[in-house]
C-alpha cells in the first residue's frame, strides 16, 4: 500500500513536471526564432562589414556616386525656381531636405533666372559608413554658398542639410 502511495505520489510529480515543460514549447519557439532572426542580422552586418573592408574599391565607387549625386542635387535647386523643388527633388532628398530648401534656405540666397551657379566643390567629410557628410559649395557670378549634407547611401537621397558660412577664396568680396 506505501509503495502504490509512493508510485501515485511520484507519477504526479513526474505529470506536473512534464506540463510545465510543454508549456514552456511556444515560449521557447518564440526565443528560437527571435535568435534566428538576430543571427541572421548579425551575419548580414558582417558580410557588409567584410565587403567595405576587403574590397575598398566598392566603397570608393559608392562615394564617388555619392558625391556625383550630391553635386547634380545642388545644380538641380541652385538652378531652378523654388515653386518646382516638391516635384523635382521628391528622389533625390527626404521631405525635410525639400521643405527646408523651400522655406529657410532658397529665400536667403539669390537665385535668379540670370544667374547660373556652378559646383566647384564638394568635399567629403567622412568616407566609411552609410551617411556620408559633405562641404558643398554653390557658386555664381554674385555670390557663393556652402552647405553641409548628409547623403544616406542606403536610400540614395540627401537626409539633412546646413548652411554654412563662407570665408576665403570663394567669398566674393573684392
Amino acid at each position: 500500500m506505501k509503495n502504490s502511495r509512493l508510485i501515485i505520489f511520484a507519477s504526479i510529480v513526474l505529470a506536473g513536471i512534464l506540463l510545465v515543460q510543454f508549456n514552456q514549447i511556444p515560449n521557447l519557439d518564440k526565443q528560437l526564432v527571435q535568435a534566428k532572426a538576430d543571427l541572421k542580422q548579425a551575419k548580414a552586418s558582417q558580410v557588409k562589414a567584410k565587403t567595405i573592408v576587403s574590397s575598398p574599391k566598392s566603397q570608393q565607387a559608392t562615394v564617388s556616386d555619392s558625391t556625383n549625386q550630391v553635386a547634380n542635387f545642388v545644380k538641380t535647386f541652385s538652378n531652378q525656381p523654388t515653386s518646382s523643388y516638391s516635384d523635382t527633388l521628391k528622389r533625390v532628398a527626404s521631405q525635410k531636405v525639400i521643405n527646408e530648401l523651400t522655406q529657410t534656405f532658397a529665400p536667403s540666397v539669390t537665385f535668379s533666372d540670370k544667374a547660373h551657379y556652378d559646383v566647384p566643390l564638394v568635399g567629403l567629410k567622412d568616407a566609411w559608413g552609410s551617411d556620408l557628410e559633405y562641404l558643398v559649395i554653390a557658386k555664381s557670378d554674385a555670390q557663393s554658398v556652402a552647405y553641409t549634407m548628409t547623403y544616406d547611401t542606403d536610400e540614395k537621397q540627401v537626409t539633412d542639410m546646413s548652411r554654412s558660412t563662407l570665408k576665403g577664396a570663394f567669398d566674393n568680396e573684392k
